[in-house]
C-alpha cells in the first residue's frame, strides 16, 4: 500500500522543475551574450539529404550506410549543423538556383492481417454473439510525404524545417528548429531551439523499415496497459537542447529541457483527443555517446540515456472542458543503445527500463487516495536489429523485439502477469537502383509480425479490438512492397 505525502510530493516536483528552468535561463543568457560565429576545426567532407548532395556535389553514399540511415561521416556533418566547415556552408556563397529542399514519398502495395479479433458472428447484425476471426486487408496505397528543408542561415547558424503529411495530405510540422553551432568556436557548445528528435543513437526517423508493423520501434512507444502516460521516446519534442561533440563525433552529449506535452503545439498535447491541455511542467532528457574505432572492422558506438518527465493526473476545467493539466506525477525511461560494425554487418542493440508513478498507472487524480492494489507499473523492453550489406546497393534487414511487463498497474486475478507483453519480428531488404546526388530510389520489400498478450498491437493498421480473453495473444502481420524515393 502506498502512502500519500502531498507536501513532500510538491517539494519533489518543485526541486525537479526549478533547476531545469534555471539551467535553461542560464543557457539562453550565455548564448545571447557570448555567441560568436567562429569556425570550428575542419572535418570530413560529408552530406545528408539530396539537397546537400546537390550543394556539395557528393554522392549519397558519403554519409549513408543505406539511405536514410547515417554513417559516422553523416553524423559529423549533422552534428556540425549541416556544415563542412568551409566557405561553401554560408548561403551567401551558394548558387542562386540552389534551394535546400527534398521530397520523399513511398507508393506501395501492402497486406495487413490481425488475428483473434471479436467480430459479429452474423455479419452486419449488431449484437450477435462475437467470435474470434482474422481481419485481412490488402491493396495499393501511398505513404505520407515529407517536405524536408535543412541547412545554414549563416555560418554556424543552422536550421531544419520538416512539414509532413499523412496519406490524405493532412499536414503538420514534424520538425522545426534553429541551432547556434560552435559557440565560442567550440564544437562542445551548440544550442538548439524548437521541435526536434531527441538525440537517440538509433534514430526512428532514419531507420530502414517501413511497414505498419515494422515501421516503428515498439519499445520506443510502449506504456504498460492501463497507464495514462502517453510518452514515446521516438516522438519529436518541443524545447531546447545543449549538445556537443569532438571532431569526429566519437564522443557526444545532449541535455534537453522539454515541454511536458509530448511534442504538442499551442501548449496542448496533440496526441490526445481534442488536443488536451498539457501539464505546467518540464521534462528532461540526457544522453552520452562514446565510439571506438576497431580499424578494418569499423567503429563501435555506445550510448546511455535517461528521460525524466511528468504527466497530469487531472485537469482544471471550465464547464467540464479541460483547461490546464494538474496533479503532475513523474515517470522515467532509462537504458542504453549500440551501433556495432563488423565489416559488412551492422548490429543495433537497444534496451529500455520504464517506470510510471502509481497514480499514472491507476489513472486517478493524485488528490485522491490510490485504489486498493494499485502499483507503479514497470516494463523492460528492447530489440536487436541487424543489417547485412551485400553491396552498396543491396542491404538485408532483420529485427527481433521483446517487451515484458515487470509490474502491472493493478493486482487482479483477471489480468495475467504477462498482459501487454510484446514480441515482434521484421525481415526485408532494400535495393538501391538509383542513388545520385540529385535523387534516390529504393525498392523495399518487408514482412513484419507482432504478437501482444491481451491487447491489440500498437502497430498494424492502427485499429482493432482486444481479444475475447485477456490471456489470448493477438498476432498482427504486414507484407509491404514499394518504391521509396526522394529528390
Amino acid at each position: 500500500m502506498f502512502k500519500r505525502f502531498p507536501n513532500r510530493a510538491g517539494r519533489i516536483r518543485k526541486s525537479f522543475a526549478r533547476p531545469l528552468v534555471t539551467c535553461a535561463l542560464l543557457v539562453m543568457a550565455i548564448v545571447i551574450c557570448d555567441y560568436q560565429t567562429a569556425s570550428a576545426s575542419p572535418t570530413s567532407k560529408v552530406m545528408a539529404i539530396p539537397a546537400f548532395a546537390r550543394k556539395y556535389g557528393l554522392p549519397c553514399s558519403a554519409c549513408h550506410t543505406a539511405w536514410p540511415e547515417l554513417n559516422n561521416f553523416g553524423m559529423v556533418f549533422r552534428d556540425n549543423g549541416y556544415q563542412l566547415m568551409n566557405d561553401r556552408d554560408s548561403p551567401i556563397w551558394q548558387n542562386p538556383s540552389y534551394f535546400p529542399i527534398s521530397f520523399r514519398i513511398t507508393p506501395n502495395w501492402h497486406r495487413e492481417q490481425t488475428g483473434d479479433q471479436p467480430v459479429d458472428s452474423i455479419p452486419g447484425v449488431n449484437g450477435s454473439t462475437p467470435v474470434s476471426r482474422n481481419v485481412t486487408q490488402a491493396g495499393f496505397d501511398l505513404s505520407g510525404m515529407d517536405l524536408w528543408s535543412a541547412g545554414t542561415l549563416y555560418k554556424n547558424i543552422s536550421f531544419q524545417l520538416l512539414p509532413s503529411s499523412d496519406a490524405t495530405a493532412v499536414w503538420h510540422f514534424e520538425s522545426a528548429w534553429i541551432r547556434l553551432d560552435n559557440i565560442k568556436g567550440s564544437s562542445w557548445l551548440n544550442f538548439k531551439f524548437g521541435r526536434f528528435e531527441l538525440d537517440n543513437l538509433i534514430s526512428e526517423k532514419r531507420f530502414l523499415f517501413l511497414s505498419n508493423n515494422g515501421g516503428f520501434y515498439q519499445t520506443y512507444h510502449f506504456n504498460v496497459p492501463g497507464s495514462i502516460n502517453d510518452f514515446g521516446l521516438g516522438d519529436n519534442q518541443i524545447g531546447i537542447e545543449l549538445s556537443g561533440h569532438d571532431t569526429n563525433s566519437y564522443m557526444r552529449y545532449s541535455v534537453a529541457l522539454l515541454s511536458s506535452n509530448e511534442g504538442g503545439v499551442n501548449l496542448t498535447n496533440n496526441n490526445l483527443p481534442g488536443g488536451v491541455a498539457s501539464s505546467r511542467s518540464y521534462d528532461g532528457y540526457m544522453a552520452f555517446t562514446k565510439a571506438f574505432d576497431l580499424g578494418g572492422w569499423g567503429y563501435q558506438e555506445f550510448q546511455a540515456y535517461a528521460y525524466v518527465g511528468q504527466r497530469p493526473t487531472f485537469y482544471q476545467t471550465a464547464q467540464g472542458v479541460p483547461l490546464v493539466g494538474l496533479g503532475n506525477e513523474p515517470f522515467y525511461r532509462i537504458g542504453f543503445a549500440g551501433q556495432l560494425h563488423f565489416k559488412n554487418v551492422e548490429l543495433l542493440p537497444f534496451f529500455m527500463h520504464g517506470h510510471d508513478n502509481a497514480y499514472l498507472g491507476a489513472g486517478v487524480p493524485d488528490s485522491q487516495a490510490l485504489p486498493a492494489g494499485a502499483h507503479a507499473p514497470t516494463f523492460n523492453g528492447g530489440f536487436l536489429e541487424g543489417q547485412y550489406f551485400v553491396s552498396p546497393q543491396l542491404v538485408l534487414l532483420g529485427r527481433f523485439e521483446k517487451i515484458n511487463v515487470g509490474q502491472q498497474a493493478f493486482d487482479s486475478g483477471n489480468v495475467p502477469g504477462n498482459y501487454g507483453n510484446v514480441t515482434a519480428y521484421s525481415f526485408g531488404y532494400r535495393w538501391y537502383p538509383i542513388m545520385f546526388s540529385r535523387a534516390g530510389v529504393a525498392w523495399h520489400n518487408e514482412y513484419s509480425i507482432v504478437k501482444t498478450i491481451g491487447i491489440v498491437p500498437l502497430s498494424g493498421d492502427g485499429t482493432g479490438l482486444p481479444p475475447l480473453l485477456p490471456t489470448n495473444g493477438v498476432w498482427s502481420s504486414s507484407v509491404f512492397i514499394g518504391f521509396d524515393f526522394d529528390f
